[in-house]
């Protein structure tokens, strides 16, 4: 078994542990937290799961219809009206941003922590949730069904849930990274578990990066590879 050279130890097993479950969404919150316990020092698996369960709840005490958009109705305004969650914007680049545990208390993050929050809750509510591995900000896709069709409607959690159309989120990839896209739909293609994380490490990579951290990029790079390396496994 490797051991890493730069990783805390714990999160580096905490997240070998966790990557056969990573296409569940407990796996998914439980893979966030290990590498945030890089720096915390031990993962906070148990007590983020029971915040976001407690977001669940408060949702279904709400809604007295189950209809689809009631649930996501109830939804924003639990997440984004009264939690008040939504962007860092004012310290983008803090490496807490990218931390769920820490997200879950301050109530600020990036897009893909965000997501995370907003995949979990909504899926449990029965919502059928994509994230979206946009370049430049990470989304989420809501499958919808009207007249029998299904569709996808986006929404950007950094923005207090602001939601997207097509249009809308192809100019929202264009603000992001300075540069005119072309409308294609692979941009928008819903991402795997294991490369939103593999995304949100690479994140931190280049977070370290800026602020030479170099230590904690390195830990970086190896969850990456033990990533990457169980994939190919």
């Amino acid at each position: 078994m490797t051991s890493p050279a730069y990783c805390r130890p714990s999160a580096y097993d905490a997240l070998r542990r966790e990557l056969p479950l990573l296409s569940t969404r407990r796996g998914l919150v439980r893979a966030a937290c290990a590498i945030a316990a890089h720096e915390a020092g031990e993962s906070e698996s148990t007590l983020a799961l029971k915040s976001l369960d407690a977001m669940v709840e408060a949702v279904r005490s709400r809604a007295l219809s189950e209809s689809p958009d009631a649930v996501l109705a109830h939804l924003h305004d639990v997440m984004f009206d009264l939690l008040e969650f939504g962007g860092n914007q004012e310290d983008y680049y803090d490496p807490s941003n990218s931390y769920l545990p820490v997200v879950l208390a301050t109530r600020r993050g990036i897009p893909i922590t965000l997501a995370i929050v907003y995949k979990y809750v909504a899926a449990e509510l029965g919502l059928t949730v994509h994230g979206v591995n946009s370049p430049g900000h990470f989304l989420v896709a809501v499958e919808t069904e009207e007249a029998n069709q299904r569709s996808l409607m986006f929404v950007d959690p950094f923005y207090g849930g602001t939601l997207l159309t097509l249009p809308e989120a192809f100019d929202r990839i264009a603000q992001t990274t300075g540069k005119q896209v072309a409308p294609d739909p692979q941009l928008l293609a819903p991402a795997s578990h294991r490369s939103w994380i593999a995304r949100l490490l690479v994140n931190l990579t280049a977070i370290f990066a800026r602020s030479g951290r170099e230590k904690d990029l390195y830990a970086m790079q190896e969850l990456l590879d033990l990533v990457e390396q169980e994939h190919v496994v």
